[in-house]
């Protein structure tokens, strides 16, 4: 009896090691877990890409006009790293957005909005007087698109991580870059003597 209550007691203990514990922090609060691209290099570089290009002279001239219509391509990823770029994207492009500049077309949903036009006016089930006609959306007058490109070295007590974001502004009618610019991170990491 003694050892079977030796036993639940030590199974106990060692199950009770095994538990994690899970806490909410500040998602601006600095991330530094380690070198790979993470929330905090996300934040900086849509923030430093959004703030360049609504301070753009020629950006400011433009959106004194009126408010351009831009389709945003997804960040194309360079790195050796899985980022999700299209994260990086939506962040970009949301911030835009809500700086009242500039409007946008989503080139994500064309196939559903063709799919819900086509069952407005195909269908019998929806009223042809309240049925949105196919060609009447709007196209953009501008493209931005980008890259996000690193570069690694290693040794054997560091490892370096160098990451490039590069975005551009192109005239859809003129074929004109009418923005670029780029934005870098540099992320280094010590072997402690124990190991990584």
């Amino acid at each position: 009896m003694n050892k079977r209550l030796v036993l639940i007691s030590l199974l106990a203990l060692g199950l009770s090691g095994c538990s994690s514990q899970v806490s909410y922090g500040d998602p601006q609060q600095v991330e530094t877990v380690d070198v790979s691209f993470g929330s905090t290099d996300l934040q900086t570089i849509a923030g430093e890409m959004t703030d360049s290009m609504i301070a753009s002279p020629l950006l400011v001239d433009i959106t004194a006009k009126g408010r351009p219509i831009v389709f945003v391509d997804r960040i194309k990823n360079k790195t050796t790293e899985h980022i999700d770029t299209e994260s990086v994207t939506d962040t970009i492009s949301t911030k835009l957005l809500q700086s009242g500049k500039f409007r946008f077309v989503d080139m994500t949903t064309v196939n559903q909005v063709r799919e819900q036009l086509g069952f407005q006016n195909d269908s019998d089930l929806v009223d042809p007087s309240k049925a949105i006609a196919f060609g009447q959306q709007v196209g953009a007058e501008y493209m931005l698109y980008g890259n996000l490109s690193s570069i690694v070295k290693t040794n054997k007590k560091t490892k370096d991580v160098y990451y490039k974001m590069t975005m551009r502004l192109l005239d859809l009618k003129t074929g004109l870059v009418e923005w670029a610019d780029e934005t870098e991170i540099r992320k280094a990491e010590t072997k402690s003597t124990l190991g990584w």
